[in-house]
């Protein structure tokens, strides 16, 4: 009786440690399991603005638009694994991408060309960290260029207003005068006179991305000198375009008058009453690319060194339908088929004043 009781026991005390040995191996495959789990999304992302701030309604806030939305599918929230620093000056430029390199961020990104040459000094200094520039050419190993095809968006809203236009008199707000927005300006250009060579095109540059008073002076002129269509390329600048269109609206809401919005689509900037004075955007799809690289890099694959440009091809340009009572179907249809063109490779859109030249004289 004795013997049967002691075995019957060491069963139970046998089971017992079969039991927990493998409760203990399950927990511990758990916890790799999670572990790697987490490694999936041990990756950070950051981005430092140029002096249009974090919301300027233009391209630093859709990155941030584009770093947030990648934040937020992989569990990361602002100061948790995403995190951008405003740049109020450019002498904030180096300090910004200095902290995100020591706080240990794996990727920086540093929106506009004038953050260029404090990124190329941070990619020499910090060759273990990873960063990339939006609408300039980085040479380094450790970065990689994001440009965007912006004179193909800014073609087909020069169809847009070549054909809303009652006066044959449109409108571009520049703002700083460089080779990246002589791009916006060239194929605005192009694509209006390709629907009419005949329309006058007035151009202006405010010499800031951050002046929006001097933004309404600018379209103040404009519009008083007959224009109806004003494509702005001038980031916060751009703001102060909208503002006097809705004053003029606001006053004379019988009047036709336009703004064409840059970057994002900004129907929200012109909405004023029961009015919105914009006619469409030039989407410049920035949180489409940084989400790319974000990808790239967090699966090993960063494409350091190299020049990415991103275009209608990509869905990364498109020009925004927002406003159904100023673009009409006869007008989507145009842009329509004028982006079938582009893709096809049956138009060359021009990106300097030489190369506009020379277009215009085809026609």
């Amino acid at each position: 009786m004795k013997n049967r009781i002691f075995l019957a026991l060491m069963l139970v005390l046998s089971l017992s440690l079969f039991l927990a040995a493998c409760g203990g191996e399950t927990e511990e495959e758990n916890a790799g399991a999670n572990e790697n789990e987490e490694a999936n999304v041990d990756y950070q992302v950051a981005m430092v603005t140029d002096e249009g701030g974090v919301d300027d309604k233009s391209f630093n806030q859709s990155a941030w638009e584009g770093i947030k939305a990648w934040g937020e599918e992989n569990g990361l929230s602002k100061g948790a694994g995403i995190d951008y620093a405003q740049s109020d000056e450019t002498a904030d430029y180096m300090p910004n991408i200095t902290r995100f390199v020591r706080d240990e961020y794996d990727l920086t990104f540093g929106v506009g060309f004038k953050l260029k040459e404090d990124l190329e000094k941070a990619a020499e200094q910090f060759p273990d960290s990873n960063f990339g520039l939006i609408d300039e050419e980085i040479d380094a190993p450790n970065a990689v260029s994001l440009r965007f095809k912006e004179e193909q968006g800014s073609f087909l809203v020069g169809v847009a207003a070549a054909m809303k236009t009652t006066t044959n008199k449109l409108g571009f707000v520049g703002g700083i005068d460089s080779p990246l927005i002589k791009k916006f300006e060239s194929g605005f250009i192009a694509g209006a006179k390709s629907i009419n060579p005949n329309v006058e095109v007035k151009v202006q540059y405010a010499e800031s991305f951050t002046d929006p008073a001097k933004g309404k002076l600018i379209a103040t002129n404009m519009y008083d000198s007959g224009v109806d269509v004003i494509y702005h390329a001038a980031g916060g600048t751009g703001n102060g375009v909208f503002n006097q269109a809705k004053d003029m609206k606001q006053n004379n809401p019988d009047r036709e008058i336009w703004v064409i919005g840059v970057d994002r689509d900004q129907y929200d900037e012109g909405e004023i009453g029961e009015h919105n004075v914009t006619l469409t955007s030039m989407v410049k799809r920035v949180d489409v690319a940084v989400q790319d690289v974000i990808n790239r890099g967090m699966e090993g694959e960063f494409p350091g060194g190299e020049q990415l440009e991103y275009g209608l091809e990509e869905d990364a340009i498109a020009v925004a339908a927002t406003n159904e009572d100023a673009m009409t179907e006869e007008i989507i249809s145009a842009v329509e088929e004028w982006k079938e063109k582009i893709l096809n490779g049956e138009v060359e859109i021009p990106q300097t004043v030489d190369e506009l030249e020379e277009f215009v004289n085809s026609l």
